[in-house]
């Protein structure tokens, strides 16, 4: 067996594998950017939390509309082309935003359009990233891969969130031209990945509908990949609270644009710590287990932030919540990659960028309905108490899934 220092060596000469992990990084701190830079955008504009919840509605509604679409693109096209394009779309919505600053008349119809179009981007993108991972490197390097991509997030989660909130006093402009930039670099980067020869057939052409459906039909199939993917949508769905960090930052904690960048960059301070240990020792035993006990402590974690009144205790609190959060990713991630065919990854993919999209977009939309009906402290509160909910009955529905000892093929 590779020992975790060689596995690390091993990956950090693997020049595509290093194009690609440093491509997410520009990607993720492109995005983590631009939503630090909208979400003040909006809310200085309106003042209104239900804004903020509908931004996530905006961004989630193209994964309905073209998940089918994006999983089939990934998987009968060249996967490094698809998600330079996507990238390249993305940078074009953050300049049109710094360009449209000229006429603030426009400024909110505007800011739902680009998020619109940037949930298409991403839509296609993470289908075709996730798809590729299991091509740059394979078997037992793949664990530790998924991590290390995963604290390529979290870094760029830690800083470029700050970064954007102390940017964003010289102007919302300077914020939406840098996001331009890193998605432009990322585009070039994610052209100069190679893959590893495949003995793997080229997927067959199904016919309209029936191949489209093909991911739907693999999850349904397989009860593990279910509950796998199905616990991340409703714990985070209920749990999210990253929509409300802006009313957080300004109305709960009284400060300024900084706060809410450090508030952002919270959980990826976790998640990074973490990532790091998970990338130099994978969880080998006991996986679902683990993965359920990390769930609940990310609700545990979303109720102390909900009744949190100091930066310093949100900050911690938002800490653990991203360490948890990364455990659960990189089990889930591992899991399914490795349970999954190479011809049916895109599409599979793509389901699950639906769930992500669900937990994530339609849980920010969830978050800002409870909190204009309820107010924030209360929707955040009763989301922790939702997950916890969530982790207790996916346990007796999918039994399956809390008794996996190691990954598939491992």
């Amino acid at each position: 067996m590779t020992s975790p220092q060689n596995e690390l060596t091993l990956l950090f000469r693997h020049a595509s594998f290093v194009n690609f992990w440093i491509a997410r990084l520009f990607t993720i701190s492109g995005y983590q950017m631009l939503c630090v830079a909208i979400g003040w955008h909006l809310y200085d504009i309106t003042g209104s939390a239900l804004d903020l919840g509908l931004i996530g509605l905006v961004q989630f509604l193209p994964r309905v509309l073209f998940v089918l679409q994006a999983g089939h693109v990934a998987d009968h096209h060249d996967r490094r082309r698809v998600a330079a394009l996507s990238q390249l779309l993305q940078a074009a919505c953050a300049l049109g935003l710094a360009a449209s600053l000229a006429y603030p008349e426009f400024a909110r119809p505007m800011i739902y359009l680009v998020s619109f179009m940037v949930g298409v981007g991403r839509t296609f993108e993470f289908p075709a990233t996730q798809a590729m991972l299991p091509r740059i490197v394979t078997g037992a390097l793949l664990p530790p891969a998924v991590a290390i991509s995963a604290t390529a997030v979290q870094a760029a989660t830690i800083a470029s969130p700050a970064i954007g909130g102390l940017l964003y006093a010289l102007g919302a402009g300077v914020v939406y031209v840098l996001t331009g930039g890193l998605y432009l670099m990322a585009c070039l980067l994610m052209l100069r990945v190679k893959f590893e020869p495949s003995n793997a057939a080229p997927p067959p052409q199904q016919p309209g509908l029936e191949g489209l459906l093909a991911g739907v039909r693999f999850i349904k199939s397989r009860p593990a990949v279910l509950g796998a993917i199905s616990l991340d949508l409703f714990a985070v769905l209920l749990g999210g609270a990253t929509a409300l960090l802006p009313v957080y930052a300004k109305d709960i904690l009284h400060a300024g644009p900084w706060a809410l960048g450090v508030l952002r960059a919270a959980p990826a301070v976790g998640a990074l710590a973490m990532g790091a240990w998970l990338a130099r020792y994978p969880i080998r035993k006991r996986v679902g287990k683990v993965m359920f006990v990390s769930v609940a402590l990310f609700g545990v974690a979303t109720i102390a932030f909900g009744v949190s009144t100091s930066i310093p205790l949100s900050f911690a609190a938002l800490t653990v919540l991203g360490a948890a959060d990364m455990v659960s990713v990189v089990i889930r991630n591992s899991f399914i990659q490795l349970e999954t065919p190479d011809e049916m990854r895109g599409r599979v993919s793509a389901v699950n960028s639906v769930f992500i999209g669900a937990s994530n977009q339609l849980g920010e939309f969830e978050s800002g309905v409870v909190a204009a009906l309820l107010g924030p402290v209360l929707s955040v509160v009763t989301g922790g108490i939702g997950t916890l909910l969530v982790v207790a009955l996916w346990m007796k529905w999918f039994p399956q899934l809390s008794q996996q000892d190691r990954m598939p093929g491992t």
